[in-house]
């Protein structure tokens, strides 16, 4: 009985078990022919859509900047070369490299005991042919009264023969005492002719005792000139350069003793090429007296001079490209010949140019615009100048349309993209990063600016007043600091 009651459990279980297994599999067959009986269509695709930024064209007159670099030299320098030879008896005090002299001051003095005695020996010379000129004139004097002696005495002998002659006709006198007349009215007539030819030399040696005087006039200023060039002076205000000589030293004529510069008349010379060169001429053809701006990078500070262009270079140079322009140089305290500065030239303004970031120009010269629906296209423009990180174009519908400020691989005509407004515009500066110091940090750099001898005194005092501040800009302590080696 027992035996018998767990093997109808058993079969019981064993129908349970049997029974759950054909539903399962019902189940799953179910389910395989649901999932093949569905449609296997992919789903629809998602557009993507790209943030860009964006800003909008505004059309306007824009003034260009050309920026180059140029080096400043002076107007006026001049080689300071000796005019006679000999010794150097004095130099002037300020006699040496960077010394500052004036219009007028002695520079050096060479020994003119030679010169001396040159013009005392002219001043001899010349004491001769003034008494040369004198005696020929009372020789002349002389010459012409016994012309007028002989003249007369020509006369009465004359009128003696014409009485003779007469007492002849008339048969008193004798042909003898006719012939004794004659003859003595001839010898009368020779000494004339005598005395003159003595006039004519005596008119003669006045004439050449004048020449001898002229000449030993111009010896005498010749020599005086000589003595008078043993002191050289100065023919402007400026500054010494490079001296070759000390007092004692024997100089040889025109040898060259020092350069002369004047540091207040002072110019920069730059080079551009010739399609900027173009832009910058008139409808004449002449170069426009265009500003300029000269930056020279000091510790800690710019120091700035402004211009306007002069006049351009004959020639292009030797090996050389472009067109060297020169720009004369107004007030430039701190300026020196020779910096290599930055020249910022403000050509003439363009009507009708937007202003973009140089990224948001393509390589095709076009840029993306928005257009309906927020998609992109592409419109071709004109680039009329590159100023730095941005550009000036001008395009055809440009205006007022908003353009991507930064391409990408990604981005192209008809892509969607969410605009991103900036309402800055893209020529704002940054404001410059400042620094709060420490007191010793703050005390290292002053005491560097204190002790540096280049600077000029109006840098040092705009730099000193800066870090007097409790907060300094960031890029004049790197600047301080670079030179500083810390």
């Amino acid at each position: 009985m027992r035996f018998l009651r767990q093997s109808m459990i058993g079969l019981f279980l064993a129908a349970v078990s049997l029974g759950l297994l054909i539903y399962a599999a019902q189940i799953i067959g179910s389910a395989v022919q649901d999932r093949m009986s569905r449609d296997t269509a992919a789903p629809p695709a998602r557009e993507r859509v790209f943030a860009v930024k964006v800003l909008t064209a505004q059309e306007g007159t824009r003034t260009p900047v050309l920026e180059t670099f140029g080096e400043v030299q002076s107007r006026r320098t001049m080689e300071v070369r000796a005019p006679v030879g000999g010794r150097v008896i004095e130099l002037a005090p300020g006699f040496e490299d960077g010394g500052t002299v004036n219009k007028g001051d002695v520079l050096l003095r060479i020994d003119p005991a030679d010169a001396e005695l040159v013009v005392q020996r002219i001043e001899s010379d010349l004491a001769d042919a003034q008494a040369e000129q004198r005696d020929a004139a009372r020789a002349l004097v002389l010459a012409r009264d016994e012309v007028a002696a002989a003249e007369d005495q020509a006369t009465l002998r004359e009128r003696a023969y014409q009485r003779q002659v007469d007492l002849a006709e008339r048969g008193v006198g004798t042909a003898a005492a006719v012939e004794v007349a004659e003859l003595a009215a001839s010898a009368a007539r020779q000494a004339v002719l005598a005395r003159r030819q003595a006039l004519t030399q005596a008119e003669a040696r006045v004439d050449q005792a004048a020449t001898r005087l002229a000449r030993a006039g111009i010896a005498r200023a010749e020599a005086q000139r000589r003595l008078a060039d043993t002191v050289l002076r100065a023919p402007f205000d400026g500054t010494l350069s490079d001296p070759t000589v000390v007092e004692g030293r024997l100089v040889g004529s025109n040898e060259r003793v020092a350069d002369l510069v004047d540091p207040d008349d002072l110019e920069v010379s730059f080079r551009v090429s010739t399609a900027q060169y173009v832009r910058l001429l008139d409808p004449s053809g002449a170069v426009t007296r265009a500003d300029v701006t000269v930056t020279l990078d000091v510790t800690g500070v710019d120091l700035t001079a402004t211009g306007r262009i002069s006049r351009v270079s004959a020639g292009a140079g030797d090996g050389q490209t472009g067109r060297l322009v020169f720009a004369r140089l107004g007030a430039a305290p701190g300026f020196k010949p020779g910096d290599f500065v930055t020249v910022r030239v403000t050509e003439p303004p363009l009507d009708a140019v937007v202003r973009l970031p140089a990224a948001a120009l393509g390589s095709g010269d076009e840029v993306l615009v928005l257009g309906d629906d927020n998609r992109l296209e592409a419109l071709p423009v004109t680039v009329m100048r590159r100023q730095g990180d941005d550009v000036l174009v001008r395009g055809d519908g440009l205006a007022g349309r908003d353009v991507v400020v930064a391409r990408t691989p990604l981005l192209g005509p008809g892509i969607t993209v969410r605009p991103l407004r900036s309402d800055t515009a893209p020529a704002a500066a940054a404001a410059p990063a400042m620094l709060e110091l420490s007191a010793e940090r703050r005390a290292r750099l002053v005491a560097f600016v204190e002790g540096n001898t280049r600077m000029p005194q109006e840098a040092k005092a705009r730099v000193l007043a800066q870090l007097a501040q409790r907060e300094v800009p960031a890029r004049m302590v790197e600047r301080i600091e670079a030179r500083m080696g810390g």
